[in-house]
């Protein structure tokens, strides 16, 4: 799954810096080139990588993402300490869920949000990150 995401973030002429994920969530870091909207490259990754699991039949029912994303940018010299923290999911969220994770970036980013609006959470469901790879 990793690598074929960091396939349509390439092919979007972007470049990947880190991307791994847990059962109910990715994270996807990239050095972005503002010739595709964020909205659009989001659109394109979850499509493209939507019909790849379907296609290869990866899941017993049909696979959707669901709405919405966050997108959060960062300081250059912030790119080594993100990378390490995208590789390190697994141990991540063992001391803290995707959904608190989720709040404290909102907050951190000073977002206003509201609770109906946030996605939903599947804090009991996580695989390892070599789960995840062992399909891709």
């Amino acid at each position: 799954m990793c690598k074929y995401i960091t396939g349509v973030v390439q092919d979007n002429k972007c470049k990947m810096l880190a991307v791994n994920g847990m059962a109910d969530h990715m994270h996807i870091f990239i050095g972005y080139k503002p010739t595709i909207a964020i909205p659009d490259l989001v659109k394109d990754i979850k499509l493209a990588s939507g019909s790849w699991i379907n296609d290869n039949r990866l899941t017993n029912r049909r696979f959707n993402w669901q709405e919405g994303y966050g997108a959060f940018s960062y300081r250059l010299r912030d790119v080594d300490e993100i990378c390490r923290y995208i590789q390190g999911q697994e141990v991540h969220h063992k001391k803290i869920t995707f959904r608190d994770e989720y709040i404290n970036l909102l907050r951190d980013f000073e977002i206003t949000y509201e609770e109906k609006y946030l996605f939903e959470f599947f804090d009991d469901i996580y695989s390892t990150p070599a789960e995840l790879d062992r399909t891709s």
